[in-house]
């Protein structure tokens, strides 16, 4: 069978498909064991939203169209990876304020095991002197429908992928549109994302993008720990700082815990492939992500150990940017700029490892990148972080 496509949606062209499955058993293509189903979520903050699950073997998906290609979750036999946030979601996109006064909406929806931060901004949310907002936290992608969805099948590769077209758009200030590619491949664990962002306008604009994904319970427990491949590593804030000392390190759920983010400048291989992986206590699983330093040249380790109702949570973020205010980073160049018609491509792998070998093999790649150790900073950077 020659690579084949559905259209799961195409708002020009009037498509919209409410429920469909496929899988390699209707297509007679034994021994091959896989499959893709979409529906549409009913009842609570989900109604509307569109989930399409892609399943390849024993390792699959879920893709979240209406947020913004969001990967809600993944699951590897019957070990489900994400975390529990308090947030009961999918949260369709009506039900998340992301412009109310705070500034911090964008948490009302926030559930899912990766999500995009971006276009316009993608860090801390800002305000005008009078106090009005002018950049929400986490700018709006994640929260904006995809008006193209499409999954293509490639027997011959054995790639089974899911298309989405979103556009970010103001008339008067800019015009983005994110075509994103996730896809899985026969006889592998891992997951591919391959994000193009293209400026519309007919004026030069600038950009962020953050892939802020999300490992909780049971991957994360006391004693897990990440391994990067970092030659500087710097606390954030002054809470971070407090235990830079033991910023691999993860402790059991602490209700009450205050956030610790940690900056990195990553060390990479000679074709500026750099990666860091999370594994559990006892080295039995463990969840790598793998980025190009090029495209996204900077990482960010988020630590958020509350109590388990509260979101037992850490996050490994490949950007473009450090997730400051927009204004702070764009001051220290860290925006991409493109020119009208202008495109860039940023590319992000997660790969999940269900035994100790795989965590072990995994965990040397990683520190096969790093021949010496990182440079340790125990105050903020102050090119990195505010004053």
């Amino acid at each position: 069978m020659a690579a084949q496509k559905w259209v799961l949606t195409d708002v020009e062209q009037g498509i919209y498909t409410d429920d469909f499955a496929l899988s390699s058993d209707e297509l007679g293509l034994e021994p091959e064991s896989w499959s893709f189903s979409k529906r549409r979520l009913r009842g609570g903050r989900s109604d509307g939203v569109d989930e399409v699950r892609v399943q390849q073997g024993d390792f699959s998906f879920s893709v979240l169209p209406t947020r913004g290609m969001s990967v809600w979750k993944a699951w590897l036999g019957d070990w489900e990876i994400g975390w529990k946030s308090p947030v009961r979601g999918p949260v369709h996109p009506r039900f998340v304020p992301v412009a109310e006064p705070s500034g911090l909406g964008w948490l009302d929806g926030f559930d899912e095991l990766l999500v995009r931060c971006g276009l316009e901004s993608n860090g801390a949310p800002e305000f005008e002197d009078n106090g009005r907002l002018r950049y929400s936290l986490h700018g709006r992608i994640a929260n904006t429908p995809a008006h193209r969805v499409e999954v293509r099948i490639d027997s011959d590769s054995g790639d089974i992928s899911v298309t989405g077209v979103i556009e970010e758009s103001r008339f008067l200030f800019h015009h983005w549109r994110l075509t994103s590619t996730i896809t899985a491949r026969r006889g592998e664990t891992s997951l591919r994302v391959r994000d193009e962002v293209e400026n519309m306008s007919g004026r030069d604009g600038e950009m962020q993008l953050l892939y802020h994904i999300n490992l909780g319970a049971p991957l994360l427990e006391e004693a897990s720990e990440v391994i990067v491949a970092a030659k500087t590593v710097a606390p954030k804030d002054h809470r971070a700082a407090q235990d830079i000392a033991t910023w691999s390190q993860f402790a059991a759920p602490q209700a009450g815990y205050a956030e610790q983010v940690y900056f990195f400048d990553m060390a990479t291989d000679a074709a500026h492939n750099a990666a860091a992986l999370l594994k559990d206590s006892r080295g039995s699983r463990g969840v790598t992500v793998r980025f190009n330093k090029k495209n996204l040249p900077h990482f960010i380790l988020w630590k958020n150990t509350g109590a388990l109702p509260d979101g037992y949570v850490a996050g490994l973020e490949p950007s473009t940017n450090f997730p400051n205010t927009r204004t702070f980073e764009g001051k220290h160049g860290r925006v991409v700029k493109l020119p009208p018609g202008g495109k860039a491509v940023f590319e992000v792998q997660v790969d999940v490892h269900g035994d100790a070998v795989a965590v072990q093999h995994a965990e040397a790649a990683v520190r096969n990148l790093q021949p010496n150790s990182p440079m340790v900073l125990t105050t903020p950077h102050k090119d990195w972080s505010p004053g």
